[in-house]
């Protein structure tokens, strides 16, 4: 593939990450949108349903991820960080929600900032930020 050709491409998956981005309210259930833009802490949690909530998150997730590795695989176009980046997404993703699940329950008011982060990390594409600076520098190590 040429370079101009990845880049191309690249935009072009980036652009559907703003896409998801941008698009999210109509595209997702999340009730904690609006919620987060206030500036007062101490709020208690909206109404959400679980199943709906963590379905639509989960969903969310695979789609960035999905984009996300192909972005990974148009920059390095190898089979070992796919799968090295897949096992790291797989496992975040569960070890995410476990702790996005906990944080949402009823017993755990308070702990809004912790939920706010744990989400941003679920919904946003950040572990992309980390992997392509990390196997570049290992590609040039």
């Amino acid at each position: 593939m040429s370079r101009v050709t990845k880049i191309l491409f690249v935009g072009l998956l980036g652009f559907l990450l703003l896409a998801i981005r941008g698009f999210e309210e109509t595209l997702f259930y999340d009730p904690f949108l609006s919620f987060f833009k206030s500036t007062e802490s101490n709020k208690i949690l909206p109404e959400f349903e679980m199943l709906k909530l963590l379905g639509s998150m989960s969903f969310r997730f695979l789609l960035n991820t999905t984009v996300s590795l192909g972005i990974l695989w148009t920059i390095f176009q190898k089979t070992e960080i796919i799968k090295l980046s897949g096992l790291l997404y797989s496992f975040l993703f569960v070890v995410l929600m476990l702790a996005f699940y906990l944080l949402i329950l009823p017993e755990a008011t308070g702990q809004h900032m912790a939920l706010f982060y744990v989400r941003r990390f679920l919904i946003q594409p950040l572990l992309l930020l980390v992997l392509i600076p990390a196997f570049y520098f290992q590609r040039n190590k």
